[in-house]
């Protein structure tokens, strides 16, 4: 159940879920699937449920926050949403090893467009790490407004690359900047990695739909639905890097649209500066000195009993 059959078609979404996100390394692997389970709970843990609820589960992947929800409430129905379809197959898969299938409902489905999903029919809409790549959040709110019951909850936990992008953008203008010699030669090459997984001008952040919102947009779109009660958490963790192996290093990206380090060095660096780039880096991940920060916004809030007025 940890991949995709030989004879399975594979797409961006369930390659980086199954592959990438954890560089194909069974043992990071573990800690990666230990760090999502936290987001997952503190989903849930907002989001109001109780046995006999139908749960709808928005860009659902692997399915990791529905099953989690049936594990902790017992007698609730949930409907799983992706636009993947291999990685809706891939949950279907675990929903049937789990004997869990006849309380779940399996959707390809944009969550900007949630058709077929009748008005004021759920009870709960839960989201983790899935409206980031919506292009259109505004719609994709009013379609969770819509169909929720009066009263209903919504409950996301997003992340907030902003920053990332931001810095990358910095290198840029850093790198614009070196008009005399000598020229820091690894500045280029750290650029070069970190803006083929991130924008790095104003106009590219505008049009990414990973980067062009933050935790406060989030709010205002909530509000602009219709949404009432709503609470904004913005948890920011900043810790030792989970990776300590340079191979898994190599082989991990930061989202589903960014290529792997080991990827951007074999199509963009010379063997040169393959080298050099390996010098410089390998020893401060396998130290365990480099450090990480995850910014993730938790959003809770209630669809108004009555509409308004």
């Amino acid at each position: 159940m940890t991949g995709n059959r030989p004879d399975e078609e594979a797409d961006e979404w369930s390659e980086w879920l199954l592959h990438r996100r954890h560089g194909d390394d069974p043992t990071y692997d573990i800690a990666v699937q230990e760090s999502v389970a936290r987001f997952a709970e503190n989903v849930l843990d907002a989001a109001h449920i109780s046995p006999g609820m139908t749960l709808l589960d928005i860009g659902s992947g692997e399915g990791l926050v529905a099953f989690r929800a049936i594990e902790r409430f017992g007698a609730v129905k949930v409907i799983l949403t992706d636009i993947s379809a291999p990685m809706l197959r891939h949950a279907e898969q675990i929903a049937t090893h789990r004997k869990v299938s006849d309380q779940c409902r399996f959707l390809q489905l944009s969550a900007q467009n949630l058709a077929g999903i009748a008005d004021a029919s759920i009870d709960v809409v839960v989201a983790r790490a899935a409206i980031a790549y919506v292009s259109d959040k505004t719609a994709a709110f009013n379609e969770f407004h819509r169909v929720l019951k009066p009263g209903g909850f919504i409950s996301i936990a997003e992340p907030i690359l902003q920053d990332e992008a931001f810095l990358t953008r910095v290198l840029r203008t850093r790198i614009e900047a070196q008009t005399a010699a000598p020229r820091d030669p690894f500045l280029g090459l750290l650029h070069r990695w970190k803006s083929a997984q991130f924008p790095d001008t104003e106009a590219a952040c505008a049009e990414s739909p990973i980067v062009n919102f933050s935790e406060r947009n989030l709010v205002n779109f909530a509000n602009a639905a219709g949404f009432t009660a709503i609470h904004m958490r913005l948890h920011i963790d900043i810790m030792p890097s989970l990776v300590t192996n340079w191979s898994v290093f190599l082989g991990i990206s930061p989202h589903p649209w960014a290529p792997s380090l080991a990827t951007i060095l074999e199509k963009s660096f010379s063997p040169d500066e393959r080298d050099l780039f390996e010098k410089l880096v390998r020893p401060t991940v396998e130290s365990g000195k480099a450090v990480t920060t995850d910014r993730v916004a938790y959003l809770n809030a209630r669809k108004p009993l009555c509409p308004a007025s």
